[in-house]
């Protein structure tokens, strides 16, 4: 049996047991013609009678009509219940869920420095951490479903396939110009470019190069260069220089030649990608050549074949890697979160934004949702709910109104007493 009924019982048979009390203790004192002592004991029967039943019909009158009996203003949680749900879900929406309200409880509980906490709890960050392997687990198993593959590859063919990679491709490099960030990309090619002319390994090859040239194209001047090794090792590094040097011009010049062709060349580029149809019908006959490849499908199918048993096999250990991995970037983002105090200030103003934007739209829906909810509950279900929530305490106003009413009683027998 539910504990609420349990207690609601107990508490309806303590509370009518005192009724039935003050209503035997009435009938004893009356029948001693109210002489002395019984004087006062029926004065407290009497009254504790009346408050016990006044009680009692207020209390049954919210749950249903007392005795069966259909009295008006009765039953009234059953016949307000749309009216009910209806408060109720008003209450909610504009006392609970307030803008302004969430706002100061958002601004009161500083969100981002209660997440930082939590998250640098090395307890939390393990949980969470287990949570999302579980999760990762599970979808695992989803995904291995012939059905679950074969919807998720022709999704993924479909979207291949009406993705316009020419004018995609035009509008990221179009977005790159802006600003002349596709020169930062260039500067960035020469300077790695330049960084690996300077590494050993690349001026020992290029004078391998030089050598194997002269070698090849000048046999009879190779025999006439002394120290040859010599020779092509310090060609090379005059070459790496004199790269490098027109590197250095080219980073130090904004409008050096070199830039001018490369930004002739990305705007004509991108022009033609967005216009040129032999390009675009080029571009789009080698993504579909390669998209319906089917060697390249099974080489696909087959690394995220071994990627999934990878994972399944690790996520399957208690010391998972990968579990260990999500914990380690869970602490470090706490940390992150709690030294950065601009990061923290952004976040807080983040979710304020959140709540103004989308604040008064869900409270609405929630709202909605409480009435919606409660208006369908059955009257019967509906009623016994409520009673088995509120019930048990109610019973304690009629045990309280059956010993208050006893207690007014002597006070007004006394006072009567004094007025004779």
């Amino acid at each position: 049996m539910d504990i609420r009924k349990s207690i609601l019982i107990r508490n309806k048979t303590i509370a009518t047991g005192l009724m039935i009390g003050a209503a035997i203790l009435f009938i004893v004192a009356r029948s001693q013609k109210g002489v002395g002592a019984w004087e006062w004991l029926a004065a407290f029967a009497e009254a504790a009678m009346v408050g016990a039943l006044a009680d009692w019909f207020a209390v049954v009158a919210l749950f249903k009509h007392p005795l069966g009996v259909p009295i008006p203003h009765t039953a009234i949680i059953k016949n307000k219940k749309d009216a009910i749900a209806g408060n109720l879900a008003d209450f909610i929406r504009d006392k609970f869920l307030a803008t302004e309200t969430l706002i100061g409880k958002l601004r009161e509980q500083n969100a981002a420095d209660r997440l930082a906490a939590y998250l640098m709890s090395g307890k939390n960050a393990d949980g969470l951490a287990k949570g999302l392997t579980r999760i990762i687990s599970d979808s695992l198993g989803f995904i291995d479903d012939d059905r679950v593959q074969n919807m998720l590859i022709s999704a993924l063919y479909n979207r291949v396939e009406s993705f316009d990679l020419s004018s995609s491709t035009g509008t990221v490099l179009d977005t790159l110009r802006n600003g002349n960030r596709h020169q930062i990309v260039l500067d960035d090619v020469l300077n790695r470019f330049a960084a690996w002319l300077a590494t050993p390994e690349a001026q020992a090859g290029l004078a391998n190069s030089i050598d194997n040239m002269i070698t090849k194209d000048y046999p009879l001047l190779s025999h006439f260069i002394p120290n040859r090794d010599q020779f092509s090792k310090g060609a090379g590094e005059k070459i790496v220089k004199r790269i490098n040097e027109y590197i250095q011009g080219v980073n130090t010049d904004p409008a050096h030649d070199l830039r001018c062709r490369f930004d002739n060349n990305v705007t004509a580029f991108i022009g033609r990608l967005k216009t040129d149809h032999v390009l675009r019908a080029k571009i789009e006959a080698i993504k579909l050549e390669t998209v319906q490849n089917p060697f390249l499908a099974d080489y696909v199918k087959g690394l995220a074949n071994d990627l999934k048993i990878w994972l399944s096999n690790d996520l399957s250990q208690p010391d998972s890697k990968i579990q260990e991995k999500i914990a380690e970037a869970i602490l470090g983002l706490g940390r992150t979160l709690a030294d950065n105090r601009e990061l923290k200030e952004s976040l807080n103003e983040h979710l304020e934004k959140l709540v103004i934007t989308y604040g008064d739209t869900v409270r609405t829906a929630i709202a909605k949702h409480i009435y919606e909810t409660v208006k369908s509950w059955e009257n019967d279900d509906y009623v016994t709910e409520i009673e088995l929530s509120i019930g048990s305490d109610l019973q304690f106003i009629r045990m309280n109104g059956t010993l208050v009413g006893g207690v007014i009683g002597l006070m007004l027998h006394a006072v009567s007493l004094l007025l004779k």
